[in-house]
């Protein structure tokens, strides 16, 4: 359902949220490395997310990136998709035809309805602080 731009860039803000919750910045490799990306994919996206104002790219020998603690009960899921991928994911078809609609359904177009609605119910209610709240490194994975 996700691009692979969008998969890799919620893997990725899901991982500095977590660091970042302890108070830990993290380096471009250490996030592609943890959520098992290819580094220069994982940069454009990183790249993408940090002019959304998703995640803050600090520069110097010290820095990383961070996503800020007060953001994160505000960051939702479906801010990272919108930027990655837009709103096509709640309005395309499941067979990716391009005249799918209510009056000219595919076999398939009411059903992927309900799933659409219920994605997006989802990706709209969930914040990267419930993520991080709810996450045990030794109970979820980033990695494939």
């Amino acid at each position: 359902m996700f691009s692979k731009s969008c998969e890799y860039g919620l893997r990725a803000v899901i991982y500095i949220a977590q660091q970042s919750a302890q108070d830990l910045k993290v380096s471009l490799s250490t996030i592609s490395e943890a959520i098992n990306s290819p580094q220069a994919f994982t940069a454009k996206v990183l790249q993408q997310l940090t002019r959304n104002n998703i995640v803050k790219s600090i520069k110097g020998p010290y820095g990383g990136f961070i996503i800020e603690n007060g953001k994160m009960e505000t960051i939702k899921l479906s801010d990272v998709v919108k930027v990655l991928d837009g709103d096509a994911i709640y309005t395309s078809c499941g067979l990716g035809l391009s005249e799918c609609n209510a009056k000219s359904p595919c076999p398939l177009h009411f059903q992927f309805v309900e799933v659409r609605n219920k994605l997006k119910s989802m990706l709209n209610n969930t914040t990267l602080l419930m993520l991080v709240n709810d996450m045990s490194i030794d109970t979820f994975f980033l990695k494939r």
